[in-house]
């Protein structure tokens, strides 16, 4: 298993490649929609905002513990395998919100579904590296983040049509994850490829070796959860309607979306150093603007940068990872993203509503200024990359 590898340039493997980018996308949508749809059903249900946040901090439980546990669980399931054990325990876990009322049971099963959904983007974001030449990794990867966000935005639209009552929706989202499943097993059996075992201590060989990517991933959490969580509440704090704080979420989704494949061209054409720092320092200028906007045109226009700009770093971090490691460490290293985009969103949720509680502009001034630092040191610290043809 080698640390820092050449590039190399193959056939890709295209049939493990559509495994993993349909079998994200189709997954983003039911997290997507399973998101709000915990949090709703535990308010109709009168269940304290405490409990609710315990709740969704024992998901995130669930994430760090699968993250922490991965090579002892790619030691024992081959890797694409694990991606199908890791839909058919969300299911599973699904299929209990959907059966059982009890509160308690409800904890479990979020554990389980966070444990579950780091599997399956871990392994998934390693498969995608081992089955792609470096010549196109950029646009693979903009292909898997677009997928990934589209599914995310678009889960939340299925609520009003399957509603938030008896558990249906639940179930029929359980239903739907197992489905993924099959179709991931039947697509899977002609792919040539597969995720390697993760290496002894590679999350700790993977940090030590790439600090700046792991910046890089922590970057992009902290942006990502002040774009869609903090900003929306920063605009109604500022007087605007509930409505355009709704359409502001929107506005940083799906711009986002359709800006990946384009990032990716970018990374396998140009400098992809030069990709990463204008990222991060178009989003840091992007949140800066705000608090000097005051028509909804321009500010949406800004939400929009900085929602492409912040994910962008995420697609770069992941076409860098696929460039530079291979075999353990590259499975090492996407769960090593998993663990530090959690620990950059609890600092991005936590820090700026502090910051907003103290000065309303003084978040989104206060996280462009950190976003323009993260560029600074990306231009000092990154190998630039060549350009590819």
């Amino acid at each position: 298993m080698s640390l820092h590898a050449i590039a190399e340039d193959f056939a890709p493997d295209w049939a493990a490649i559509a495994v993993v980018i349909l079998g994200v996308t189709a997954f983003s949508v039911g997290q997507g929609l399973t998101y709000p749809l915990i949090a709703l059903v535990m308010e109709g249900r009168g269940v304290s905002s405490t409990l609710s946040g315990l709740n969704a901090a024992v998901f995130a439980a669930g994430l760090a513990t699968s993250t922490l546990m991965i090579g002892k669980l790619t030691a024992l399931l081959r890797g694409d395998r694990l991606i199908v054990a890791g839909l058919v325990g969300a299911s599973a876990s699904l299929a209990a919100f959907a059966a059982f009322d009890e509160l308690w049971l409800w904890f479990v099963a979020r554990f389980t579904l966070g444990f579950s959904t780091s599997i399956i983007f871990t392994m998934s974001e390693a498969w995608l590296n081992t089955a792609c030449p470096d010549r196109l990794r950029g646009r693979v990867s903009g292909a898997y983040g677009a997928g990934m966000c589209a599914g995310f935005a678009a889960g939340p639209l299925a609520i009003p049509l399957v509603g938030t009552e008896d558990g249906f929706a639940f179930a029929l989202i359980a239903v739907y994850v197992a489905f993924v499943a099959f179709v991931t097993v039947m697509l899977g059996r002609f792919a040539r490829t597969r995720p390697e075992a993760a290496s002894a201590r590679g999350l700790i060989a993977f940090a030590r070796t790439a600090p700046l990517l792991l910046l890089m991933v922590l970057a992009f959490g902290y942006s990502d959860i002040a774009a869609i969580s903090t900003i929306p509440l920063y605009f109604v704090e500022r007087g605007y309607s509930e409505n355009f704080a709704a359409l502001v979420v929107s506005m940083v989704a799906l711009p986002t979306a359709i800006a990946q494949p384009l990032v990716g061209w970018l990374l396998d054409r140009s400098s992809r150093k030069l990709v990463a720092v204008s990222s991060a320092a178009l989003c840091g200028t992007s949140f800066m603007a705000l608090p000097f906007l005051s028509n909804q045109a321009p500010l949406l226009l800004a939400v929009s940068l900085l929602g492409a700009a912040s994910f962008s770093l995420y697609t770069c971090a992941l076409t860098l990872l696929g460039d530079k490691f291979r075999g353990g460490l590259l499975v090492s290293g996407a769960a090593a993203y998993a663990l530090i985009y959690a620990i950059g969103s609890a600092a991005g949720s936590s820090s700026t509503g502090l910051i907003m509680d103290w000065a309303l502009d003084a978040a989104p001034i206060l996280t462009g200024v950190m976003m323009l630092g993260f560029a600074a040191i990306f231009a000092i610290g990154l190998r630039d990359q060549p350009a590819r043809g």
